[in-house]
């Protein structure tokens, strides 16, 4: 049995969006690349090939990767949830660092669905694991390699 992924609203879009352009504007432009290249003669000496053939599979992979994920996706709307103002899968969570007195904002996301550039952290993240079922308010202690940092919440949105 295949487990169900947890993804956000956002991420299924995102997913989506990537799935349609892999199929319908890469795909087809790999296609007329290995096309061209085979007018090109002989196969095995044919860098041009070779590249669209690697390229070609990629992209094939990355369509069935995507494929797989959306058919076990267990898309969570986390507006349509009953959170009792506890952080939960969707939360967006504004926390201050207790020993350096910096405040940082996460949204709890699918693991496909994280980038730490945009705030987006894993559910299977330490972090996000510490901050699960806690409210606002609350001291949540997190062991890091650096040792256990201690996180006051100061602030849970359900958007």
């Amino acid at each position: 049995m295949i487990n169900q992924i947890p993804m956000t609203l956002q991420g299924v879009k995102k997913l989506h969006k990537e799935l349609q352009k892999l199929k319908y504007i890469e795909r087809p432009k790999i296609i007329n690349a290995i096309i061209e290249a085979r007018k090109h003669g002989d196969l095995k000496e044919n860098a041009e090939y070779q590249s669209a053939r690697e390229a070609q599979s990629f992209c094939e992979g990355r369509i069935k990767e995507i494929e797989i994920k959306l058919s076990n996706a267990n898309i969570i709307d986390i507006t349509k949830i009953i959170h009792n103002n506890k952080i939960i899968f969707g939360s967006t969570i504004s926390i201050l660092n207790t020993l350096t007195n910096k405040i940082i904002s996460y949204k709890i996301v699918g693991h496909d669905e994280s980038d730490l550039k945009n705030n987006l952290i894993s559910i299977n993240a330490p972090i996000a694991r510490a901050l699960i079922g806690k409210k606002k308010d609350d001291i949540v202690s997190v062991k890091t390699p650096r040792g256990v940092i201690k996180y006051k919440i100061l602030n849970i949105e359900y958007i």
